[in-house]
C-alpha cells in the first residue's frame, strides 16, 4: 500500500531554491489544510506563517542565500529527508497575548509597548502578579519576551538571553530599571500615564495605539506553536557563521 503523502504549504522567499527538493512522491504541495508548513527564510516568515496557519506544525528552513549554514545543516536534501522520514525533533513553543481596549495580539517572540513619537518618551507603570514594580517609568518602552524571543529584541535591549520563563525588558528608561526574568505564569499589567504609545507583537503588521490611562495586560496563553527541527533552525554553529562576533 502506498504511503500517504505529506501535505505541505510552503512560505518564504527564494522558493525556487528549495522547491526542487520538495518535488518527490512523498510530498504534496497544497494551498490550504496542510499537515505541516515549511518556511524558507528566517524568524519573520516563521512568525508570519504561525499567524496564517495557527496550530499547524512548522518546519523552518534557513535561506542559505542570506543565512549561511554549518556543514551539518547546509544541504536542503538532508533536511527534507529528515522531514520525510519523520526524524525531526518536535518542540513546543509557548505563546503570550496582550489584551487592551477589547483587542488582542498574540506573539511567539515578544510583545512591546513603544513610544509612538520617536522623539518623545512615554511614561508608564508596571504591575507583576498584582504587585507594583517600582514607580512611574519614563523611557522608549517596555516589553515581554518568551524564551524563543529572548534572542531577538529582548537581547538587543538587555544584552542577554534566558532559557526558562518570560523576560521583562525596559528600553532606554531614564532611571535605572532592572530587566527581569519571571515565571511563565506571571501576569503583567502596564498602564500608560503619558502617551502616545503603540502596542506591537512579533512582526505583526497589526498595531494598537495607546493613550493616557490605557491598560495592557500580558500573559501566557494555552495556545502553542509546534516546530519541527527547532534545534536545527537555532543551531549555534550556524549562527556563528551569520554573526561571527557573537
Amino acid at each position: 500500500m502506498k504511503a500517504q503523502r505529506i501535505k505541505i504549504v510552503l512560505r518564504g522567499r527564494n522558493l525556487e531554491d528549495i522547491l526542487p527538493f520538495l518535488s518527490t512522491d512523498a510530498i504534496e504541495l497544497v494551498d490550504e489544510n496542510p499537515d505541516i508548513v515549511v518556511t524558507h527564510g528566517g524568524d519573520g516568515v516563521l512568525l508570519g506563517s504561525e499567524r496564517e496557519f495557527p496550530g499547524i506544525p512548522k518546519f523552518p528552513v534557513r535561506d542559505i542565500r542570506t543565512a549561511p549554514l554549518c556543514e551539518e545543516h547546509s544541504g536542503y536534501d538532508k533536511l527534507i529527508k529528515l522531514l520525510i522520514e519523520d526524524k525531526l525533533k518536535k518542540t513546543t513553543l509557548i505563546k503570550i497575548e496582550a489584551r487592551t481596549k477589547n483587542k488582542k495580539l498574540k506573539a511567539v517572540n515578544d510583545i512591546f509597548v513603544h513610544n509612538l513619537d520617536p522623539v518623545s518618551a512615554i511614561r508608564y507603570k508596571v504591575w507583576i502578579d498584582g504587585r507594583s514594580y517600582g514607580e512611574e517609568i519614563v523611557g522608549d518602552g517596555v516589553g515581554v519576551a518568551t524564551v524563543h524571543g529572548s534572542t531577538a529584541y529582548y537581547r538587543s535591549i538587555t544584552h542577554s538571553i534566558f532559557r526558562v520563563g518570560i523576560g521583562l525588558a525596559f528600553s532606554n528608561s531614564t532611571e535605572l530599571v532592572n530587566h527581569l526574568v519571571l515565571p511563565e505564569s506571571s501576569f503583567i499589567r502596564i498602564q500608560i500615564t503619558r502617551g502616545p504609545a503603540i502596542l506591537v507583537s512579533d512582526n505583526n503588521p497589526e498595531k494598537i495605539e495607546l493613550t493616557k490611562d490605557d491598560i495592557v495586560e500580558i500573559s501566557k496563553i494555552s495556545e502553542v506553536m509546534t516546530v519541527y527541527g527547532h534545534e536545527i533552525f537555532m543551531c549555534p554553529r550556524c549562527r556563528k557563521l551569520r554573526h561571527p562576533r557573537d
